[in-house]
């Protein structure tokens, strides 16, 4: 891997940080900058995970005091989300480079319309979204692919929580299934050598760099501005590797 590419991966954690922190959808910035370096689909794949980690992990802890209450009613369906974020791994290992790169073009639709409708995605989604199974599919989701889970995972929580919990304490329960999901995932990869360390760590450290902008940028630049950026960019993406994949 060259500079160039490493500068690339690090430019595109920047956006990926700065998105995430004021409106979302970073994986869509970042994810296709792993394979416009060059790195094979599968190991881009879980080289973005690993990078995008942090954040939710880092945020849960932060809101621990939050969560303490809710932990022992949410052990067991924790542990169903942790393993099928390993399922969703091991079937990505699975896949292989070719089924995976054929499937880029949909879900990246995917997660770009998902991010593009999430303040309404209960509601579409209807009672399916609140059922026990369901919370297991969306975990093989994002261990497979894991764009857009976090949106996903927050609606679903609107479903089966009761009735007006706070959004702040919604918001720190999704961080911390995310990261599990994606930890136990991250693991799977990691145990399989699927990382392209030195491609992780220049998104992670551009990540963590977009992540301070964007908390110092929070109030001053429109969110509705970055969220436009991100569903334009997605939905470009989508286009672009459907031409180029499909062609």
């Amino acid at each position: 891997m060259t500079a160039a590419d490493l500068l690339l991966l690090a430019l595109a954690g920047v956006a990926g940080g700065l998105a995430n922190a004021l409106a979302g959808g970073g994986t869509l910035l970042t994810f296709p900058a792993f394979l416009a370096a060059g790195v094979p689909p599968v190991v881009a794949n879980a080289s973005n995970a690993l990078a995008i980690w942090p954040a939710h992990a880092t945020a849960a802890w932060a809101e621990r005091a939050t969560l303490a209450p809710l932990l022992p009613a949410w052990r067991g369906r924790a542990l169903l989300l942790a393993l099928g974020g390993a399922a969703g791994a091991a079937l990505l290992l699975a896949s292989g480079d070719r089924a995976f790169l054929a499937l880029v073009p949909p879900l990246l639709g995917l997660a770009t319309l998902v991010f593009a409708v999430r303040r309404r995605l209960a509601a579409l989604a209807g009672g399916w979204l609140g059922s026990p199974a369901s919370s297991l599919v969306l975990a093989i989701y994002g261990g497979y692919f894991g764009a857009g889970l976090g949106v996903m995972l927050l609606a679903w929580l609107g479903l089966v929580l009761p009735p007006g919990t706070p959004p702040a304490t919604a918001n720190a329960l999704k961080n911390l299934l995310a990261s599990l999901v994606t930890a136990a995932s991250i693991l799977l990869l990691v145990l399989a050598g699927a990382i392209d360390w030195p491609a992780a760590a220049a998104c992670l450290v551009g990540a963590i760099a977009g992540g301070w902008l964007g908390a110092r940028l929070a109030g001053r630049l429109p969110a509705r501005w970055v969220e436009a950026v991100v569903i334009l960019a997605g939905a470009g993406l989508t286009l672009f590797y459907a031409w180029r994949i499909y062609r």
